[in-house]
């Protein structure tokens, strides 16, 4: 089960330029894009605890998405 909407990762696809996306295509995306997301997120977490904190900032996410 998916965590984030369908429709959302639709939206994503449309403005990348996707015209069309079947079904299942859909579906297996959503999964793939959560993934991603999960891996990003351990990343950004590992990023805040070296910096010593417990709030992660702007520019954790911005580190960790440069090294994806």
């Amino acid at each position: 089960m998916s965590v984030l909407p369908l429709a959302a990762v639709e939206r994503i696809a449309r403005k990348a330029g996707v015209e069309r996306i079947s079904a299942e295509a859909l579906e297996e995306l959503t999964i793939s894009v959560e993934d991603i997301a999960a891996e990003l997120v351990k990343e950004i977490e590992t990023i805040t605890k070296h910096a010593g904190r417990r709030t992660v900032k702007p520019e954790d996410v911005k580190i960790a998405s440069g090294k994806m």
